[in-house]
């Protein structure tokens, strides 16, 4: 199954995402249709139960085709990612059967789209510090703050929202809330004009006066903190894979650049200092996609994968930088720096992505932080 997704997943990157990221990216805008296209594959819901409009297979599915749909296009990567990761598992793990149904079922099978909105001006990696707050009033709660960065944003159709229903109580006073495009007191921000990625839409997440019934609280109220950390735990896979993809198109570049390259009579394949390169660049990839691979299994098999999504992140993350950084020195001035040609874009798209659902430094804390307890 995960060999014929795989090869599913590739032609569509190869023939309908690659050729056109490119002008996507310079237009700041993703194709409806292409989003829709990824929902009649499959692909919004890759591992969410079949009862609730999802594809219900495995995690390691999810990631070996999102590395395929980021190899293509890491916009597309990402709204896979956001959709998938941040948004429909939260649902799947912690919704009731009614949220089930209402919030899930359309954006598992892609007719829908969901973004997280945990991230906020002040707080960045600091997820318990959520200064957007959340009010009782008899059946309803009323949310009044901003929430920043977020994925989907622009166009999302419901939002996963986290807020301060307990100051008193720091991190175990935060909950988790459905709420709906179109709420009145919800607005969104102007999109914002981002390094890479530019394709998919972020922006700010307003909320004033905001009022939602109490049937929209996602989990027990104070169980937001669990519920964001339990989420990005599992979104680091899909992070690693998107990191995979951006990686392996970039060494795909540089390969086929180098055999066609000439320099003191040869292709430039032929000499060492860029043969060098290519290995490294391999190694790399390969060493990434195994540790995400690891991840993915672990959690389907249901290990705890803290720590081996965290490295996977990482390692991944860290892979698609100097990847795409190394494409670019052996593609040069000419192919390498310049719009025309897809590298700098694959350098672009690969920084955020250490930034993004835990920074490199956070990662870093993380699989200390399992180490230690291992040793314990």
């Amino acid at each position: 199954m995960s060999k014929m997704l795989q090869s599913m997943c590739r032609q569509f990157a190869d023939e309908e995402l690659a050729p056109n990221a490119g002008s996507w990216d310079k237009e700041h805008k993703l194709p409806v249709e292409v989003i829709k296209k990824m929902g009649e594959m499959g692909l919004m819901g890759v591992s969410q139960p079949t009862e609730f409009g999802g594809s219900g297979m495995d995690t390691m599915s999810y990631a070996i085709s999102l590395e395929e749909i980021s190899r293509g296009c890491a916009s597309c990567g990402v709204v896979m990612s956001a959709n998938n990761s941040l948004y429909c598992d939260p649902i799947k793990m912690f919704g009731t059967a009614e949220q089930k149904e209402k919030w899930l079922t359309d954006f598992a099978s892609g007719n829908k789209l969901g973004c997280f909105a945990l991230s906020e001006p002040g707080n960045g990696s600091d997820a318990g510090a959520a200064s957007t707050v959340a009010v009782a009033d008899g059946d309803h709660f009323v949310l009044n703050g901003t929430k920043n960065w977020i994925t989907n944003g622009p166009t999302a159709d419901a939002a996963i929202v986290f807020a301060t229903s307990d100051k008193s109580a720091k991190h175990k006073g935060i909950s988790a809330f459905l709420v709906e495009k179109g709420t009145p007191g919800f607005t969104t921000g102007k999109p914002e004009d981002k390094l890479g990625i530019r394709a998919s839409g972020t922006c700010s997440l307003i909320f004033e006066d905001c009022r939602i019934p109490r049937s929209h609280l996602l989990g027990d109220l104070g169980m937001g903190f669990k519920i964001a950390m339990m989420t990005l735990d599992g979104g680091r896979i899909g992070i690693a894979s998107q990191g995979v993809g951006i990686a392996q198109a970039s060494l795909d570049a540089a390969v086929r650049y180098s055999e066609t390259r000439t320099a003191f009579g040869s292709p430039i394949s032929k000499l060492q200092a860029i043969q060098f390169k290519i290995a490294d660049m391999a190694m790399k990839i390969e060493s990434a996609r195994l540790l995400t691979w690891r991840a993915a299994q672990m959690k389907d098999d249901k290990e705890n994968f803290i720590k081996a999504a965290a490295m996977a992140k990482l390692a991944a993350s860290e892979a698609a930088t100097f990847c795409s950084h190394q494409a670019i020195q052996v593609l040069g001035g000419y192919a390498g720096y310049v719009t025309d040609y897809p590298v700098e874009r694959h350098y672009r798209d690969a920084r955020i992505t250490e930034i993004y659902e835990g920074t490199s430094e956070i990662q870093r804390l993380v699989i200390a932080g399992q180490v230690y307890k291992d040793y314990a």
